[in-house]
C-alpha cells in the first residue's frame, strides 16, 4: 500500500469512482447522465475529504491512493 493508511471511506469513494467511470464509459447512448452525477459526487466526496488536510495527504498519497482503488476496482 506503498506506506499510506487511507481511511476506508476514502478508499471506497476512490473505488467507486473507477466502477462508476468504467460504467460511463460502457453505458448505451444518452443513458450515461446518472453515471455523471455520480462521478462528480465521488469527485466531490474524494476532494473533500479531510484526510486530505493532514499531514499525510501529500500528492504521492493521492497517487498511492489511485492505485490502489484501481487495482480494487479493475481486477
Amino acid at each position: 500500500m506503498n506506506g499510506h493508511t487511507f481511511p476506508t471511506d476514502l478508499l471506497e469513494a476512490q473505488t467507486a469512482w473507477y466502477v462508476t467511470y468504467r460504467q460511463l464509459a460502457t453505458a448505451a447512448p444518452g443513458a450515461g447522465a446518472a453515471h455523471r452525477r455520480r462521478l462528480l459526487r465521488l469527485s466531490r466526496l474524494i476532494t473533500s475529504h479531510p484526510y486530505w488536510q493532514t499531514s499525510a495527504g501529500t500528492p504521492a498519497a493521492r497517487m498511492a491512493l489511485k492505485e490502489l482503488a484501481r487495482e480494487s476496482a479493475c481486477p
